[in-house]
């Protein structure tokens, strides 16, 4: 953006003041006409300055909508391909927001310091929300002035006070706690006495709770590796070795593991779950190379239909992709699953001959087969295609309308709505399959809905269900980001460690608390808390 200034053109000459009162009205006219003409001049720049503002401001607005929108879909580009694209949009964006600002500010340090520019620089700029009331606030107490500038006079009254807050990052330090124990010997009997050693979360170990919560959050929830922590830390003059933090992190995945299974039980014993897996690569030991593994994932969600039941998420890692590893991820589960069309899942909805029902209802995920038909239209631009996905979406916008209403609403109104819009949809998807080739892409989305239509309508059946396994999905895609951390594993063991660290902090963050305030807390306790009692330390039950 161009710097606006105006340039006043003047002879530096004096100017010579007409003594006839005729003539010095000519030149009072002219001069208020000069003076007026600059005005006009200045005020025309100042307004197309705020044109350009305007419209750089509304190109913003745009690409975070469009980002926004990206974020949003359900559909469509593999999810790896659309986080890179956001990616690229954010620094695109980072970069138009920061040549604006700059912009911006070269141009009002141009613009002459009046109440008229302060006020047009307050309207291009949007409100600003307060800050947040939990933050600690530090006063400074400014000294007021015990002499009026402008007479010198020492009367002065307080007629008002300006507070504005400022927001202010303090960073984060390493600190030293230094235990001092006194031995205190009696001289009656001779006995030494000297207070017990709190209990240290590494027996023996330099770290404390903290700077433990802290490496384990900034691996597993950050996506920062080991080595990258080592050197930030050794930016403040603290030293440790890559080495030392990675057994810090397996010992802290021994002592934490209870509380992830405890995490599992909760999981498991709810009657409506979500499932997914995502593929994570982990180096081969003595071979140098990676190999496939499998991360799987639980949930426990019921806040979509009103249930107090805390969410949770539970972690697991396989080294395959076997159904049976499906069924160890759900074994002793009972209802419903919400989950993809994998085979692996298929034993687990068969009917057992004892109770004469399957150990778990499958629930099919609208999202997948959106998804399907999405990619032929992508592709084709078919108008069948985009219908169909029109008439899905009235599916899902619906969904919206009973999000968070008890179970018998929910199901009531699918009843009175969602019912008749899936009946006409799937008349609609036969018609399209009776007039395109068998073996078309296109034939094979549909079939993929028709052929387990039982499972995708089986949501209208029962309040609690939900249209789709999104999430599941939600709760895959953080590890994605964290892929890097376990190329360095070494072996299996490294993703172990990763389901029970990812349950832990997954698990927080679904019921809004800090996870590094939470690890923290119960990393200070746990090694003495009675095993029996660990359902106690769990993120709904602790109170920071």
């Amino acid at each position: 953006m161009p710097c606006f200034a105006v340039v006043y053109s003047m002879s530096i000459a004096p100017l010579v003041i007409p003594e006839d009162p005729s003539a010095l009205r000519a030149f009072a006219e002219l001069q208020q006409a000069q003076i007026a003409a600059l005005k006009a001049e200045l005020q025309r720049e100042i307004e197309a300055r705020d044109d350009e503002i305007y419209a750089k401001d509304l190109h913003i607005e745009k690409l975070k909508a469009r980002i926004a929108s990206m974020c949003r879909a359900q559909f469509g580009q593999s999810s790896e391909k659309m986080d890179h694209e956001v990616g690229q949009l954010q620094l695109v964006l980072d970069d138009i927001v920061e040549g604006h600002a700059e912009n911006v500010a070269r141009s009002h340090a141009a613009e002459p310091p009046t109440a008229a520019a302060a006020a047009r620089r307050e309207k291009l700029h949007p409100v600003r929300k307060p800050l947040p009331e939990h933050l600690p606030r530090e006063r400074v107490e400014h000294e007021a002035a015990c002499i009026c500038p402008n007479c010198g006079g020492t009367k002065l009254t307080q007629i008002g006070v300006d507070e504005r807050e400022v927001l202010e990052y303090v960073p984060s330090h390493f600190k030293a706690v230094v235990h001092v124990r006194p031995k205190m010997s009696c001289r009656k009997c001779e006995t030494i006495m000297q207070a017990p050693m709190p209990s240290l979360p590494i027996e023996r170990g330099l770290p404390g709770p903290g700077l433990l919560a802290h490496v384990l959050v900034s691996k597993f929830c950050d996506h920062l590796p080991l080595y990258r922590q080592s050197e930030i830390y050794a930016r403040d003059g603290v030293d440790i070795d890559r080495s030392t933090m990675a057994e810090w992190v397996g010992k802290m995945a021994f002592l934490l593991e209870p509380l992830a299974e405890e995490i599992a039980r909760h999981v498991r014993a709810g009657e409506t779950l979500h499932a997914d897996d995502t593929p994570v690569p982990v180096l081969e030991p003595g071979r140098g190379m990676t190999k496939t593994g499998r991360l799987w994932v639980a949930l426990r969600d019921e806040r979509p239909w009103g249930s107090g039941a805390p969410p949770a998420a539970f972690y697991r890692y396989s080294p395959d992709r076997k159904g049976a590893q499906a069924g160890e991820l759900l074994k002793g589960c009972r209802g419903f699953l919400h989950a993809d069309a994998y085979a692996g899942f298929n034993h687990l909805y068969e009917i057992n001959l004892q109770t004469g029902a399957p150990e778990l209802a499958e629930v099919a995920c609208w999202a997948h087969a959106r998804r399907k038909i999405y990619e032929v239209h992508d592709a084709t631009g078919s108008p069948a295609a985009k219908e169909l996905l029109e008439r899905i979406g009235e599916l899902f916008a619906f969904e919206e309308t009973v999000r968070g209403k008890p179970p018998p609403e929910r199901l009531r109104a699918r009843q009175e709505h969602s019912i008749p819009l899936l009946a006409d949809l799937k008349l609609k998807m036969e018609a399209i399959l009776g007039k395109i080739s068998g073996k078309s892409t296109f034939a094979g989305a549909i079939r993929y809905s028709l052929s387990r239509w039982q499972a995708f309508t089986r949501y209208t059946t029962d309040g609690r269900l939900d249209i789709c396994n999104n999430a599941a999905e939600r709760a895959i895609r953080p590890l994605a980001l964290g892929r890097k951390n376990w190329l360095f594993a070494g072996s299996d063991s490294g993703g172990e460690r990763a389901a029970v660290m990812y349950t832990l902090i997954e698990t927080a963050k679904l019921n809004g608390i800090d996870p590094e305030a939470w690890l923290r807390d119960i990393i200070t306790r746990i090694a003495d808390h009675p095993a029996k009692r660990i359902s106690q330390l769990l993120p709904w039950n602790v109170t920071l």
